[in-house]
């Protein structure tokens, strides 16, 4: 139950700061800044409805993480660490082709990370996990 309420203020923080970004920001947004705002809007959305679904499992008394939920996470985190090496490969080398900051670069690299996981644990969570 703790953990769920932790997420839902971490969300709740990471958007008012990305507002407070938004709204105090004095210059045009590029595509680049659009696209970061996407990516933060879904992975807020996961988390609020990863949230929820903790509450629900905690309001009928269900176990926070049972055997099948933590092998869906170890298969989740697994799959989008192997894509994620991809992802930071594929960064390296275009880095050098584009006109864009280190850090930039470094934030781009940590949202596609974020939606790398996300994607992966959709994936796995509704495809389902093989009987090994």
């Amino acid at each position: 139950m703790k953990r769920s309420i932790i997420l839902f203020v971490l969300a709740a923080l990471v958007l008012i700061a990305t507002g407070y970004w938004f709204f105090s920001s004095s210059t045009k947004f590029s595509l680049m800044d659009i696209a970061s705002f996407g990516v933060i809007f879904l992975v807020l959305v996961f988390a609020v409805v990863l949230g929820f679904k903790r509450l629900g499992s905690a309001k009928r008394g269900e176990p926070a993480e049972d055997e099948l939920s933590k092998k869906v996470m170890q298969k989740t985190a697994a799959l989008s660490y192997y894509i994620s090496i991809y992802l930071w490969l594929f960064i390296m080398y275009i880095q050098d082709k584009v006109n864009l900051e280190t850090h930039s670069i470094i934030g781009i690299g940590i949202l596609g990370m974020a939606v790398i996981f996300t994607v992966s644990w959709l994936v796995i969570h509704f495809i389902g996990i093989k009987n090994e």
